[in-house]
């Protein structure tokens, strides 16, 4: 196993003012280095749809545990929503740019969003996630995530849950898992994906 979902089961869940949970070293110890290695090559900003990624063995190990059921059913538990039968979507982050981590909430198609951070130890003051009591500033905050590798973060989303950090540019790795409401959802976020990142390779080779 690769992710310790007894340290999710026993990680306390915060409900106000939404509900979320927060757990460091979520990856076992033994699996960082293979996930490290074979972690998608992402020299350009932005999401970008697992199904359009190449990467290595261990990487893919990762990916399957995160889809699992086992994962859902804890997450399901800690966050009060059932997820059977709601599909995952996962995208996956290389580098961050500056323009990045403005206040904002997830879009309403997303019932729960997992963050799992892949970086070393994160000193840099930018780049480290708030959660937010408002929409009105980054210091109006009740938490922050830094980027740390097997850093986890999932919480439910609702109107009020306003997330951001300070600017930051360069290399952030970050894989993000969403339980949406239809399949109709998946197809339409992945093809907007696809498009944004097509154009930023036009952009880079340009």
């Amino acid at each position: 196993m690769m992710l310790d979902l007894n340290a999710l089961r026993a990680a306390p869940v915060q409900t106000e003012p939404f509900p979320y949970c927060i757990v460091p070293h979520f990856v076992t110890p033994e699996a960082l280095a293979g996930i490290e290695s074979d972690y998608p090559a992402l020299a350009l900003p932005g999401s970008f749809p697992l199904p359009t990624l190449k990467y290595g063995a261990q990487f893919a190990a990762l990916m399957r545990e995160l889809e699992a059921a086992p994962f859902a059913e804890i997450v399901g538990q800690k966050l009060g929503i059932a997820l059977g039968g709601h599909p995952t979507m996962t995208t996956v982050r290389g580098y961050c740019r500056s323009t990045d981590g403005q206040i904002h909430t997830d879009s309403k198609t997303k019932l729960v969003t997992v963050l799992l951070y892949m970086n070393g130890k994160w000193e840099k003051p930018g780049g480290r996630l708030r959660l937010l009591r408002s929409n009105t500033s980054l210091a109006d905050s009740f938490a922050e995530v830094p980027p740390e590798q097997g850093t986890l973060l999932i919480f439910k989303n609702q109107p009020n849950a306003w997330h951001g950090h300070e600017s930051f540019e360069g290399p952030r790795r970050v894989i993000q898992l969403n339980w949406v409401t239809d399949m109709g959802v998946v197809r339409r976020e992945q093809l907007r994906h696809r498009v944004s990142a097509f154009f930023k390779t036009l952009r880079k080779t340009g």
